[in-house]
């Protein structure tokens, strides 16, 4: 449960972010896809929309994402994504094998740049 409302908000925080942030948009530009976030299973899934520099999202999958990202259940995908230091995470999912990546390596790069600009910020 904590995983679906995780990537819920993901998706809430980039729409967001589309709209307001220049920096973000900027990602944004030239890019027209669909990239999902999932559990191995499939049971738990959203799929992120990038269109026209904006990001809307929908729940459940899509038939043919740009890339798909799946951890080996949510608890470990909310681990993951909550982490602090969510490249060295990764980056031991993908070689112990609790995260797949389906579809094009450089765009999970992308993606993962695209995070930075998701993190609160810090009141002076």
């Amino acid at each position: 449960m904590k995983f679906r409302f995780l990537l819920w908000a993901m998706g809430l925080l980039m729409a967001k972010a589309s709209r307001n942030n220049p920096a973000f948009q900027q990602q944004l530009a030239d890019k027209d896809l669909v990239f999902q976030l999932q559990t191995l299973d499939g049971k738990a899934a959203r799929h992120f929309i990038v269109k026209d520099m904006r990001i809307s999202s929908k729940s459940g999958t899509h038939a043919a994402p740009a890339f798909a990202i799946a951890f080996k259940d949510a608890a470990f995908g909310f681990a993951t994504l909550q982490a602090k230091n969510k490249q060295l995470a990764f980056m031991q999912g993908i070689q112990d094998k609790s995260i797949q990546i389906k579809g094009s390596p450089a765009l999970v790069i992308w993606f993962q740049g695209l995070m930075k600009y998701l993190k609160p910020k810090k009141k002076a």
